[in-house]
């Protein structure tokens, strides 16, 4: 039982393409695509929605599903399916970048997060700026906008061959996404794959992990295990 995933855009290619990028991070996820129209132009088909999503259901074994879509149209088309299929409580639209959210949702789906979890992954690499205002007056938690200290913090050498590319920076994010934690990796949002990716640290350079909330010592470990282990890779 694991979360399948379904891309809605309006391109064919593009979501092949994306589905294709998501399976090199998390190959044991069931990701399916549902691009353009029936007859191959650009926009999109609620039959594709639909047949998609079913099959991510059924594939899914009780796990659920969720559905990233690129711009607006697609997601009426993905409300509609969902409607048409009565809501189903297992499967939840996000709110997320296409790429960087799926391969977020990708990666936390195959470290075996449940299906709000996931979506939380996908929605959480919009940053602060992305998360709608509070109508209270907001608990600011301890972070570095406040200056406290880490509640975590560690330092990883990098040991795989070709160091923080596109795979390890999603094998971060996509996991710092479903944690209870704010997540600095060298001064950067952990939960950003752009971010790590940015910073071009190469074989032999050192990650400097802090931590603030609940989950800091799991985040911190998380990152430290995937650098000690080189990510899978040589």
């Amino acid at each position: 039982m694991s979360v399948s995933i379904v891309v809605v855009s309006h391109s064919e290619k593009i979501a092949d393409g994306a589905v294709e990028l998501a399976a090199q991070m998390a190959p044991d996820v069931v990701i399916l695509p549902a691009g353009g129209t029936d007859d191959g132009r650009i926009g999109t088909s609620l039959e594709k929605v639909l047949a998609a999503l079913e099959q991510a259901l059924e594939r899914a074994g009780g796990g659920g599903a969720v559905v990233i879509t690129d711009l607006g149209s697609a997601v009426m088309t993905a409300e509609s399916a969902l409607e048409f299929m009565g809501d189903p409580p297992d499967a939840v639209l996000t709110d997320a970048p296409l790429v960087e959210g799926l391969v977020a949702a990708a990666v936390a789906a195959q470290g075996g997060a449940d299906v709000q979890a996931v979506k939380r992954a996908a929605e959480a690499v919009r940053g602060p700026a992305g998360r709608p205002e509070p109508s209270l007056p907001e608990v600011v938690p301890e972070g570095p906008a406040t200056g406290a200290a880490p509640k975590c913090s560690g330092d990883f050498e990098l040991v795989n061959q070709a160091g923080m590319h596109a795979r390890p920076a999603a094998k971060i994010a996509g996991g710092l996404a479903s944690l209870d934690a704010e997540v600095t990796v060298n001064g950067v949002d952990g939960a950003s794959m752009t971010a790590l990716m940015m910073l071009a640290a190469g074989k032999g350079s050192v990650l400097h992990v802090e931590a603030w909330g609940a989950d800091a010592e799991r985040a911190v470990d998380y990152v430290g295990g995937l650098v000690q282990a080189g990510f899978g890779e040589p």
